[in-house]
């Protein structure tokens, strides 16, 4: 059997850690130091605003105290991955021009927004642009809905292509296909403006599943028949959730035959692509004492039941933020108007937030926001409304043709500090480990192979040259802590060289965590071992 890391020369060990922590990974978020980037560069970014008609044709599209710019500056403050945009093309609310804009006049307005150029509808060079400000970010996939309350459209824009990921031929659609009546669903559609979805095609080598969006700027108004409109909408959306895009449990889209999609879906959703959704949805949840848009979108009929819009059926969840220095949820004035909503059973958020200049200490304002001539009041130049942004944690990893069987991992016991406890699911070639101790600073996964590699712990899936390990994301419950990971031998190894995975081999395993408050002066602790026999 190869030897434990605790057995090698204890020279080895200065110069491993200096490996593992000379260059630590930077932390992206630190919004009191001005730091407003994702923690993790494998999160996907989601971003939600109604812009209150900024982007428009006939708009100035200039440098200055204008919500042109001041929307473009907070936009590539956060750079977010999928961009949800509410209230785009209407030149009669901007006061600057008349109608609305056509979806292909609305499309070469957000090309200028993203990129610049020269203003033909103006004149003269576009001189605020994403990227001025953010250079290399690029938002170069857009869809800008068909349906429009001929005031404003909704749009969607992404880092990553569209492409059609059920089957009916279709990779953006400007609202949900009509549904009718069934269950809770009322029938009909998405509501006055439509509920926008866009399928999309996170890249295969670094990624594992997809992920599909929906955007909507439901019905304003606080009477009773506005609230009614956006219930309807919601439990139509709930329903095309639940029954065509996950198939209520069947594995069939539309097993009730209820949805009019033509042509119809071949298939439901992945089980690594998760629905996000975002958007204006008019009404602070809770406010009135009664049930709103956004349970019914994430909960369907019943809170908790087997009816909930989750892959699962269980419930989504819908966001928390808050803005990071004042802790207000608000979004619109005094109320809660903006949201994001996700299936929890595939994804979850690492961070979120409202950003609002005002509240933000001058010296946390992220840079691009500086400069702009008044940086404080930039988010009320911008928009009536505030950003919720949310970075999720999704499946990563390295595709591969070939699967591997493990047997029962075996503990191998050295007196350590933390020990494993391994179970195997044979059908997955999964082993999910779990330990307890202080919460420790920083996680990592010790293997051995034909070479000997430290990697540092993350969430999702991770692809290192000796070999492939996927790991799961944290849970942290009592006072002590507890953790819980679990290694995917499903995909071959990371190259052809050194580290190779062959039928028969026999692989050891460590966790390590680093606490500087920990026993050792360097707070480096190790496990037991486990050792791993993959099946001849």
């Amino acid at each position: 059997m190869i030897p434990l890391l605790r057995s090698l020369r204890s020279a080895a060990l200065p110069s491993l850690l200096a490996l593992s922590f000379a260059t630590p990974a930077v932390a992206q978020w630190d919004p009191p130091n001005a730091e407003w980037g994702k923690v993790d560069p494998y999160d996907i970014r989601v971003m939600t605003w109604n812009v209150k008609d900024s982007l428009c044709s006939t708009n100035p599209k200039v440098e200055g105290q204008n919500n042109w710019c001041a929307a473009a500056r907070i936009i590539a403050s956060f750079q977010p991955d999928v961009l949800l945009l509410q209230e785009c093309g209407d030149n009669s609310g901007n006061g600057t021009g008349s109608g609305v804009d056509s979806v292909s006049t609305l499309l070469n307005v957000l090309e200028l927004f993203v990129d610049g150029g020269t203003d033909p509808y103006l004149g003269g060079a576009v001189t605020s642009y994403l990227q001025l400000y953010a250079p290399g970010y690029h938002l170069d996939h857009r869809y800008v809905s068909g349906d429009t309350d001929y005031y404003n459209r909704n749009v969607i824009l992404s880092r990553f292509p569209l492409t059609d990921l059920n089957g009916d031929g279709k990779s953006a659609i400007s609202d949900i296909p009509l549904v009718s009546s069934d269950q809770y669903a009322p029938g009909g559609d998405g509501g006055i403006r439509g509920f926008m979805f866009a399928e999309i095609n996170l890249p295969d080598v670094e990624y594992v599943g997809d992920l599909v969006v929906g955007n909507a700027h439901l019905k304003a108004g606080q009477d009773t028949p506005e609230h009614d409109q956006r219930i309807e909408a919601a439990q139509n959306v709930a329903y095309v959730l639940d029954y065509w895009l996950n198939g209520a449990g069947t594995g069939t889209p539309d097993p009730n035959g209820k949805i009019l999609d033509s042509p119809p879906a071949t298939s439901i959703l992945g089980p690594d692509t998760p629905v996000i959704l975002g958007g204006d949805w008019n009404e602070d949840e809770g406010s009135n004492g009664t049930k709103g848009p956004t349970e019914w979108l994430c909960r369907a009929q019943f809170t908790g039941g087997s009816d909930g819009t989750d892959r699962d059926r269980s419930d989504m969840t819908w966001d928390t933020a808050q803005h990071f220095f004042t802790g207000s949820d608000d979004t619109y004035g005094s109320r809660k108007y903006d949201y994001l909503a996700w299936q929890d059973s595939i994804t979850n958020y690492r961070l979120q937030t409202v950003f609002a200049s005002g509240g933000t200490p001058t010296g946390s304002l992220p840079p691009e926001v500086l400069g702009f001539p008044s940086p404080g009041q930039i988010s009320t130049v911008a928009s009536d409304h505030r950003p919720v942004i949310a970075d999720f944690i999704v499946a990563i990893g390295c595709p591969g043709p070939e699967n591997y069987c493990v047997g029962e991992p075996n503990s191998v016991g050295n007196g350590a500090s933390i020990s494993w406890a391994g179970t195997v699911e044979m059908s997955t070639n999964l082993f999910y480990v779990t330990g307890t101790g202080a919460i420790p600073t920083q996680f990592g996964l010790f293997f051995y192979g034909p070479n000997q590699i430290l990697v540092p712990f993350g969430d999702g899936y991770r692809c290192v040259g000796g070999g492939i390990y996927r790991l799961g994301p944290a849970q942290l419950s009592d006072g002590l802590g507890s953790y819980n990971r679990r290694v995917d031998f499903t995909q071959p190894p990371a190259s052809s060289g050194a580290g190779q995975i062959t039928p028969g081999s026999v692989w050891n395993f460590q966790l390590w965590y680093r606490d500087p408050a920990g026993p050792l002066g360097n707070g480096f602790n190790l496990s037991d071992g486990l050792e791993v026999t993959f099946c001849p």
